[in-house]
């Protein structure tokens, strides 16, 4: 196993020709958190590695979900009737998140500004992206917990979950056929609101998450139309698909896609 050849002669040359191209179109980020990436960027000392911004970034998303494991352990301590976690872990949570948002904004800026941006910088970057992916749907589940009353379950959260995974996937798929990586809007508008949820969390208390709004949805309903929203465009095709299958293909579709999301 530790003799075996995992890259080959010819993957290895690639990475003298690779460049990193990516595309971002989205708003927030290009009319307003780039600006502030670049202010931030400035004051980090030129001695410190990207990669170690990456990691810290990283062990930030971990150890916030390892906290929110340790109080709320099978999504239900958000619940009516439950014992609530403290509102400073939402405080923590939504500290957490905006930092290691920020770190992995800059890595890449940092990594140019110090002429040390290489292939597998982009590998260990992206490589625990994919990890922190799945880290912050599962974390911010715990701010609602499972409650059959707003229609959140377990397979929300596991639906939820494949939707952002999968656009995950898919974008880096397109990368690897296109040469460019489109960014996907969903980043940043995700990021920018699991920071306010939390924050406004700690604030208010999960008890504000109960009171439902006009015409009987729950704030949950609008966060899970932002992700099919937001996602890649094949996944929001996919995900409209079950949606509005019900009403093409009749009731029997209507019961599959009822249990898959909204059981």
């Amino acid at each position: 196993m530790f003799n075996y050849q995992y890259v080959t002669p010819q993957q290895l040359a690639g990475f003298d020709r690779y460049k990193y191209s990516a595309m971002d179109t989205n708003p927030l980020s290009v009319y307003v958190m780039q600006h502030l990436w670049n202010r931030i960027v400035k004051v980090i000392p030129l001695w410190i590695a990207p990669n170690l911004l990456t990691f810290t970034g990283f062990v930030l998303i971990l150890l916030n979900y390892f906290m929110l494991s340790y109080f709320d352990w099978d999504y239900t301590a958000s619940g009516p009737g439950s014992n609530h976690a403290p509102n400073w872990v939402w405080g923590v949570s939504g500290l957490a998140t905006f930092s290691a948002y920020a770190l992995d904004s800059i890595d890449g800026k940092h990594a140019r500004r110090t002429q040390s941006s290489s292939p597998l910088g982009e590998l260990f970057d992206h490589g625990l992206d994919s990890w922190a992916t799945s880290l912050f749907s599962l974390s911010l589940f715990s701010v609602f917990g499972i409650s059959p009353e707003r229609a959140v379950s377990a397979y929300t959260l596991y639906t939820v979950l494949c939707m952002v995974l999968l656009t995950f996937l898919l974008s880096h798929w397109e990368k690897y056929n296109t040469g460019v990586l489109f960014l996907p809007w969903g980043y940043d508008i995700s990021q920018v609101t699991l920071t306010a949820v939390y924050l406004l969390t700690a604030v208010v208390g999960v008890e504000a998450w109960y009171r439902p709004l006009p015409f009987g949805y729950f704030f949950t309903d609008i966060l899970i139309a932002m992700v099919i929203g937001k996602s890649h465009p094949c996944v929001t095709v996919a995900a409209c698909f079950i949606i509005l299958s019900p009403i093409f293909f009749g009731s029997h579709v209507l019961i599959c896609s009822h249990c898959f999301i909204f059981h």
